[in-house]
Order: C-alpha cells, then sequence, then structure tokens
C-alpha cells in the first residue's frame, strides 16, 4: 500500500508544482510544493500551516474480485486545507478558499498516475497504475471569530476550511490469498 500512497502524494506535488509554483510551504528547512503527507514527515507543526493540502489515509479494503491472484483494493482518502485569506480583513478567505478548490481539483486531473517505488533512486516503475475517483469537496468549515487555536499569532482573521474525500484504487505488490 505504501507504493500506492507514495505514489498519489508525488504526483500531487508535482501537479501543484506546475500549476501554482507560488504555492509553498517550508518544513525543516526545506521549501516544497504545499502538500503534506502527515506519517511522512519527521516533525510537522502543531497547527497546521494554511494554504497548505494535507493528506490523511484511511481505510483500505479489497473491491469486489476481480479474478487472478491480485485483488483490486480501495483506500479513503481526505485532503484538508484551510485559509485565513491575504489581507487582514480576512474579506478574501471564500475567494481564497476557492482558489485552493479549484486547484486540488486540478492536481486531480488526470485521475491516474504510474505507480512507482520511490524509496529507489531513480525510482522504478512498478507495472501498474493507481487511479482515484474525483475529490467530493465537504461542506466549508472553520472559526467563527477570533478563537486563538485557530488564528496565526497576531492577527484577527478567522479561517476557512474544507475536506475532500476520495478513493484511491491499486494493485497490492503482494498476492492475496
Amino acid at each position: 500500500m505504501q507504493f500506492a500512497k507514495d505514489s498519489f502524494y508525488m504526483t500531487l506535488r508535482q501537479r501543484l508544482a506546475a500549476l501554482n509554483p507560488a504555492r509553498t510551504v517550508t518544513l525543516q528547512g526545506s521549501m516544497r510544493p504545499a502538500v503534506i503527507t502527515a506519517e511522512n514527515e519527521l516533525v510537522i507543526p502543531i497547527q497546521p500551516l494554511a494554504d497548505a493540502f494535507y493528506i490523511e489515509w484511511g481505510a483500505a479494503r479489497p473491491v469486489e474480485k476481480q479474478g487472478g491472484s491480485r485483488e483490486l483494493m480501495q483506500m479513503d482518502c481526505v485532503i484538508s486545507y484551510h485559509t485565513f485569506g491575504t489581507v487582514e480583513s480576512g474579506v478574501d478567505r471564500g475567494r481564497m478558499l476557492g482558489q485552493l478548490d479549484s486547484e486540488l481539483m486540478w492536481m486531480c486531473i488526470p485521475r491516474q498516475t504510474p505507480k512507482r517505488d520511490y524509496t529507489q533512486t531513480p525510482t522504478v516503475d512498478l507495472g501498474t497504475n493507481i487511479f482515484w475517483n474525483t475529490p467530493q469537496l465537504g461542506e466549508i468549515s472553520g472559526s467563527q471569530g477570533s478563537l486563538p487555536q485557530g488564528l496565526p499569532r497576531g492577527t484577527q482573521r478567522a479561517r476557512l476550511e474544507r475536506r475532500a474525500s476520495l478513493s484511491l484504487f491499486f494493485f497490492p505488490e503482494v498476492d492475496i490469498l
């Protein structure tokens, strides 16, 4: 499963870098595209970074038996993001969240990529593809006022956030009996 997760993550990073090179984060002193998978990080900020996409993995399960020794698997994925807007008053929060929504949808097209082994350099094509459905955008939520846990230091802006869900499909690297 890790190869499928890594392939999806790296594909989104590469697509975001091409789509919006300015959408970056700095983690552990390294600047990179603003796609983060917490399970892959040595240290992550206590508060999620604004204007960044966070990937969280859910349950994996087999899809109906397709025949053969390899069963198609499905894994749940949630991508969350939030924004404070670009101005102190926060009046552009809706526009900025809309831009993040749009970037997420574009990053997910096409809805497939080769499954690769990123533990080697250069990476190795594993001979199958992963694919996913269109992200389902959840309702907008966020702080309704000056809640300290939702605000960056020194600001009175409230944040808007969204969680999008999708399913990732792949063939496992091992035979399932």
